[in-house]
């Protein structure tokens, strides 16, 4: 048997078979192989009544090996066939549960006769969130338990269930506390002295009743809306197939969907961004040596809506919160904003009424400074105005304890110049959070050049401990997400210059997978905040002097058209929905015509997403030349976590590899010689080019 990865044993005329694959106990060949191989030695042990099948560690089987997906011969009928085996034993098999049972770990209990977990055990099947399906009888067995309606839920969506929801549907049969050994062991010994049969799923009938047909037709309707992700519409053949054909045919129906959707380019692209979420905490160079330093409480200076939003983090984790405004009005404004955002939670059932207290006592009000004196992470959060900015964190390094981590959520300032007026560089960070910072997944992590190795380690931890992705960036105007969006608006404003209208350009970038096209992001985030930020870089010199620059956001500020807080920017507003307006045909018109610069009617959908999206992406790929981006997966991270790109294609740097660098660079040359390239927009990066005369990937490359 294969070694440390399955063991056999028989204990009172019952086997274990016990899976020691750490950290997930994730099924690998090995652990398939260690599996026939106990099969064996409980085929041979003709004292043995029953099996049961159990994992050491935090967790149950936790899955499959997902790397092995991008092996060309990478096959599941070994698994398949074992779970075959596991369903034809004549004596009863149980699968004791703990920690999470998903995708392939739920798939092998359910090939178990009997299933029995603690009551905080999390089952699912998160296969469709790498653009899968349950590749393993998953889909024939889950209905046949739970029926169709629960199944094609679970498979569809990816969530996890608790035991107690999954007793109740029928995908486990007990509920029981202590280890996973012991308790298998005590059903067992029911099962045997009550001579219970086996329940195979294979032999259990699907309910093909009304509320099957209607399951079926509707999640049908929901994938032929979201053709991106095939994945959807193979869940509803497969599990379609478990109603009306035998297992086994059903199975083969199976097999095929989910070798198909390996291949896809939405799979493969989830698939690389599932890896890359995962790598972003490593940071290059850093001793594992490094400890953390302690964070027991927070301070957060500025409640406004940017503070208000990150203190619901640490709060909803259950850090003490101490915020500091200047004035009374604005604390109590904060603070009711909160307790706001808290109850509308409370009233759509996410929390109760308790939990809602409870989070509000972790949040402490003062006007003053040294209320933060004790805290061991401080946060600014005021307006983004460098002299501002700079004197908060100047009276932050006086009055913080030697220690704490003082911690700017500056958007686009200089993060070394904040951290030397602190006058502690070392112990100075930038948390970037993206609004609403509650709800939103990105925390771009700011390394300053003095940045201390153990603030760093510690700002990634606190991410995490808070529910964020965290991603690592140098110091740089607009750190890696903002930089790469200025071109990305920068080109809008161009387009509607040249004659495209708003709506068509949001209609075309929406087409394309971003949850919301850029004219209509600008208006929400407002207008007024666009021009502030273009009319600081102006003056900083940090963007070329370029007169037609933004010309369309400056020209609307410049007319009170702030977006939609004053019912008209890009476009005007009924209530919170846009409608185009003409007044901006003509106001760009008027631009046009004061710069020189000729409108057209040819502007084609292609033009549009090679306009916007090839200069993001050679701006990434400048960025990762600079080393601002320790790796081409972390800016896909966050694009697809903090700017609403589509994950189906994967990312920037995941999408350049898709269109050819060859080709990239080929498209912004011919841009270049069209538009003319005064100033460098189309110039591609030097990365860029060295990488494609060699015929290299972007995905591929790391630094030096």
């Amino acid at each position: 048997m294969s070694k440390n990865v399955v063991t056999y044993q028989s204990r009172n005329r019952i086997g274990l078979l016990l899976i020691s694959n750490p950290p997930v106990n994730a099924i690998s060949p090995a652990v398939i192989t260690g599996l026939q191989e106990g099969l064996d030695a409980f085929d041979a042990d003709r004292e043995a009544k029953a099996l049961v099948l159990y994992c050491e560690g935090r967790t149950f089987v936790a899955g499959g090996d997902i790397a092995s997906f991008e092996s060309p011969d990478f096959d599941t009928r070994p698994f398949s066939s074992l779970l075959t085996r596991l369903d034809a034993s004549p004596r009863p098999v149980l699968a004791a549960l703990h920690g999470t049972a998903l995708g392939g770990g739920l798939e092998l209990a359910m090939a178990c006769h009997y299933r029995l977990a603690p009551p905080d055990t999390r089952l699912g099947m998160p296969e469709v969130k790498l653009g899968l399906l349950p590749g393993s009888q998953g889909t024939q067995r889950l209905p046949r338990l739970a029926g169709v309606p629960l199944a094609l839920d679970l498979i569809s969506t990816g969530r996890f269930i608790f035991a107690q929801d999954a007793l109740a549907g029928g995908v486990i049969d007990e509920i029981g506390e202590g280890e996973p050994a012991a308790l298998g062991i005590a059903a067992a010994e029911r099962l045997i002295a009550a001579n219970a049969p086996v329940r195979r799923t294979s032999v259990l009938k699907v309910n093909a009743d009304d509320a099957t047909i209607r399951a079926l037709a509707e999640a049908s309707d929901k994938a032929a809306k979201k053709p991106a992700y095939p994945a959807l519409a193979s869940i509803v053949r497969a599990i379609e197939a478990a109603v009306k054909l035998p297992f086994h045919e059903g199975e083969e129906v199976e097999a095929r969907e989910f070798d198909r959707l390996r291949l896809t380019s939405t799979s493969r692209a989830l698939r690389h961004l599932f890896f890359a979420e995962r790598a972003v905490t490593r940071i290059p160079g850093m001793s594992p040596e490094v400890r953390s330093r302690e964070i027991c409480s927070v301070g957060i200076v500025g409640a406004g809506t940017m503070g208000g939003g990150i203190a619901m983090n640490f709060a909803n984790a259950g850090i003490p919160v101490t915020l500091v405004e200047s004035s009374d009005q604005a604390l109590k404004r904060g603070l009711s904003v909160v307790r706001k955002n808290y109850e509308a939670s409370a009233a759509k059932g996410k929390l109760t009424a308790a939990q809602v207290e409870k989070r509000m006592a972790l949040l402490n009000g003062s006007l003053d400074y040294t209320s933060l004196s004790g805290c061991d992470l401080v946060i600014e959060a005021v307006f983004e105005n460098l002299q501002i900015k700079k004197d908060v964190c100047a009276r932050l390094g006086r009055v913080c304890k030697p220690g704490a981590i003082i911690a700017t959520n500056t958007s686009t300032l200089d993060v070394n110049v904040l951290a030397d007026a602190t006058g502690r560089p070392l112990d100075v960070v930038g948390l970037h959070f993206f609004s609403p910072a509650n709800v939103m997944r990105l925390l771009e992590v700011v390394r300053g050049a003095n940045t201390a190795e153990d603030v760093l380690v510690t700002a990634m931890q606190i991410a995490r401990r808070i529910g964020k992705v965290p991603v690592v960036s140098g110091v740089c105007y607009g750190f890696i997400g903002n930089r790469m969006f200025d071109p990305y608006l920068r080109e809008m404003d161009y387009l509607l210059l040249e004659g495209a209208q708003p709506q068509q350009i949001d209609r075309v970038i929406e087409a394309f997978g971003m949850a919301m096209g850029p004219c209509r992001v600008s208006d929400l985030s407002g207008v007024d905040i666009g021009a502030k930020v273009v009319t600081e870089a102006f003056e900083a010199g940090q963007v070329p002097s370029d007169p037609t620059y933004r010309a369309v956001v400056r020209k609307l500020f410049e007319l009170g058209r702030h977006g939609q807080k004053t019912g008209a920017g890009y476009y005007r507003y009924d209530g919170r929905t846009p409608v185009p307006d003409p007044a901006v045909a003509a106001i760009c018109a008027d631009l046009a015509c004061e710069h020189g610069i000729a409108q057209r009617s040819d502007i084609t959908d292609e033009e549009i997403v090679q306009r916007l999206m090839y200069p993001l992406i050679n701006e990434g790929i400048q960025i990762l030349r600079e080393g601002i981006a320790y790796r081409p997966g972390d800016i896909d991270v966050v694009w697809t976590a903090g700017y609403g790109f589509p994950d189906h294609r994967g990312g920037p740097m995941f999408m350049a590899d898709q269109i050819g660098l060859v080709e990239l660079e080929r498209t912004l040359e011919h841009y270049g010689r069209v538009r003319g390239n005064r100033f460098g927009y189309w110039t591609p990066s030097n990365l860029l080019k060295s990488l494609a005369a060699s015929g290299q990937r972007i995905s591929a490359w790391t630094k030096g």
